[in-house]
């Protein structure tokens, strides 16, 4: 039987729900990335907080988009376990999407002792990080970058300025060489954009496991290093999945970040300074896209150790439940349009799994420091095309851009 089969049946089957529909919603095709707030106010309109969904063809599940629910699913590890194993047995393992929620021991898909002792290995690592040398290493990566355009007038600054400037500085803090950092480059884009999950596997492996033993024979002041030294000691097949993580995460979130923020901040009377008013800042911006266009707009995947019953649906066992930040940000509910400095955002989840504390202010420092520092070189940056004619990246999990043009004023290089 095929799996979404089974898990239609049991939620329209429960007393508890008898009027889920028979369609699931595609959060992988190109018209959910092109209007995803479009599709949750559709959401809303037809369901409370529960939504059925397929993260890929034929791959079912339920997309919570109620605030509230959202919290208290991800403060309830007793009922709903973050370890994907019992449903990746039921799956074909080669769906393209694998490599974002397969089981990795590592702090994001474990439980328990495990979890414990994956996540303060990870936390101390972190906590390592002097982000005092942040605007240093930004600037210092920024200059080169910004020079092999600056004199054009034009460029996509998505992938000839954000990412390499995310890639270096995280790799910068983690001692990554450049050698290595170039195929887990390759492998991490392969991950978000759903390609063969073998090949990813197979790249990502290789080039950690370089690192990893790079770091045991010459140790540096570096979260890879201070994972390999951690008292949990960590055997090498650990370190690579810790690195996945890591990468995983330092990568395209921060990158779509920078990108949402920056599109916000170039097509918005209120950060553009049209008229006679002062133009917001930066960090204002960082903060309303965190709670209005978070850069993960769709995971923190949990599986119900067994049928729960939650507002009025009955979850099945073992099958996965995927939280919309994005939607749950923008409740109704909760959603009072004051975004500075709003904690009640969910972009960095919450509960157990929630991203590591040491990492927040890494990710929005860094975001602020980059955007900051392209409009110190090119101050009157504008937006190349009609923002209506920018393509989204579909794919059920993140909120990306596939191109981000710009044009500018020719500028001579800066001196390095």
């Amino acid at each position: 039987m095929n799996p979404q089969d089974t898990n239609q049946g049991a939620i329209r089957n429960s007393p508890l729900s008898a009027a889920v529909p028979e369609h699931r919603i595609p959060l992988y095709d190109e018209a959910f990335a092109a209007d995803p707030h479009g599709a949750y106010r559709r959401m809303r309109d037809e369901y409370e907080s529960l939504v059925p969904v397929e993260l890929w063809p034929g791959v079912p599940a339920t997309l919570v988009i109620k605030f509230s629910t959202a919290v208290r699913i991800l403060n309830d590890p007793a009922n709903f376990s973050a370890d994907p194993r019992a449903w990746q047995a039921t799956v074909p393992r080669d769906i393209p999407i694998m490599p974002m929620i397969e089981y990795r021991p590592n702090a994001l898909r474990t439980t328990g002792k495990g979890h414990i002792r994956y996540r303060d290995a990870v936390n101390d690592a972190l906590a390592g990080m002097d982000l005092n040398v942040m605007r240093t290493s930004v600037e210092r990566s920024a200059i080169p970058i910004i020079n092999s355009f600056c004199t054009d007038g034009h460029a996509d600054v998505l992938h000839q300025y954000i990412f390499p400037m995310v890639f270096s500085v995280l790799c910068e803090f983690l001692g990554c060489p450049p050698e290595i950092g170039a195929e887990v480059a390759r492998a991490n884009a392969a991950m978000f954009d759903g390609v063969d999950t073998d090949k990813v596997n197979t790249i990502m492996t290789n080039a950690l496991l370089d690192l990893t033993a790079l770091k045991r024979s010459q140790p540096g002041d570096d979260i890879t290093t201070r994972l390999v030294q951690h008292p949990a000691r960590l055997t090498d097949d650990e370190m690579v999945h810790q690195l996945v993580l890591l990468f995983a995460a330092g990568v395209e979130p921060p990158m779509n970040l920078i990108a949402n923020t920056l599109l916000l901040m170039l097509t918005d009377p209120r950060f553009t300074g049209e008229g006679n008013s002062m133009p917001l800042s930066t960090k204002m911006a960082i903060d309303e896209r965190l709670a209005t266009d978070p850069p993960m707009a769709n995971y923190c995947i949990t599986y119900p150790r067994q049928s729960v019953p939650i507002d009025g649906v009955l979850l099945p066992a073992q099958q996965p439940v995927i939280i919309s930040m994005a939607a749950c940000n923008t409740d109704p509910t909760i959603n009072t349009g004051d975004f500075l400095g709003n904690g009640w955002n969910l972009a960095f989840s919450a509960g157990e799994h929630a991203c590591p504390a040491h990492a927040r202010p890494y990710g929005v420092l860094l975001a602020q420091d980059v955007i900051d520092q392209l409009f110190d070189v090119l101050p009157e940056l504008k937006l190349g095309v009609a923002q209506d004619d920018l393509v989204w990246r579909p794919g059920p999990f993140h909120r990306a851009l596939s191109a981000l043009p710009v044009v500018f004023p020719r500028t001579a290089p800066l001196s390095l």
